[in-house]
């Protein structure tokens, strides 16, 4: 059974595996990107990370609420208390939301543009996309 709903007109649209938390991005996403760096790979149990970014006035919980995890002393991730599906990142000196891209309904409506942090990325991760490579932020 899948909870997918399609992007539309009101944003995009997401949750965790469960389907206890969901959420919606309205506005046009920016800096999609795929982060490798260690505290990314970390949080998600994964060799790398897909996230889009989006402006706090355009992003909601609509469905329960998500657990906050201060992942470093800049940042802190949302993730389902249930299910563990990791949901957002915050860095505190930006005034912007990151979104893990495979949370979405629709990951395929938003690919990558580039890679970061690809100075920390695993060694056997081999990656022939030609997507921009940035060895910090971009």
């Amino acid at each position: 059974m899948s909870n997918s709903q399609p992007a539309g007109a009101s944003g995009l649209t997401g949750g965790c595996l469960c389907g206890a938390v969901r959420y919606e991005a309205r506005g046009a996403p920016f800096h999609p990107t795929v982060c490798h760096c260690s505290i990314c790979r970390r949080a998600a149990g994964a060799p790398m990370v897909a996230w889009i970014t989006v402006m706090p006035a355009d992003f909601a919980f609509t469905a329960g609420q998500p657990s906050t995890y201060r992942s470093s002393a800049k940042g802190q991730r949302t993730h389902c208390p249930i299910c563990g599906t990791q949901l957002t990142f915050k860095l505190d000196a930006l005034d912007e939301i990151d979104v893990t891209v495979c949370s979405l309904d629709d990951p395929e409506a938003v690919p990558p543009h580039d890679h970061t942090y690809t100075s920390t990325q695993l060694s056997w991760v081999h990656l022939d996309d030609g997507l921009p490579r940035y060895a910090k932020a971009r």
